[in-house]
């Protein structure tokens, strides 16, 4: 029992002990946001650290019913101090962003697509054999 005691005593202590890195706080510079009795709505912030971001929505009357059209952006910086930015849309097809920091796939090798050419070009036969 004197053992448990010792272990989780020498365990609080390190916990205890252990820093805590110091955050500051960022300070908001500007904020804006407008809500309308229709559901569309824009908002829009800064803080002093240059991150931005700012998203508007309309409504939209689609064969599907109403859906929100929705614009925005963001824009931050790393703690390297480079600058990124990011575009967004998402409406009823879905959300598309574009930036320079997303991923894109590598093209196909030339090799690949002629043999994909190839595959839907010719004609498709299905022999069943019992």
């Amino acid at each position: 029992m004197l053992c448990k005691v010792a272990v989780i005593s020498g365990l609080l202590a390190i916990v205890l002990s252990a820093s805590v890195p110091n955050h500051t706080e960022i300070p908001i510079v500007s904020q804006e946001s407008d809500v309308q009795p229709d559901g569309s709505y824009k908002w829009s912030y800064e803080s002093a650290d240059g991150t931005k971001q700012e998203q508007t929505a309309t409504l939209k009357q689609t064969a599907n019913g109403t859906v929100e059209a929705i614009q925005g952006s963001v824009t931050w910086v790393d703690p390297q101090g480079g600058q990124h930015h990011l575009s967004y849309t998402a409406d009823e097809s879905g959300f598309q962003a574009q930036g320079d920091d997303i991923p894109v796939p590598p093209e196909v090798p030339v090799a690949i697509a002629r043999a994909l050419q190839n595959i839907t070009s010719s004609p498709q036969t299905t022999t069943i054999t019992y």
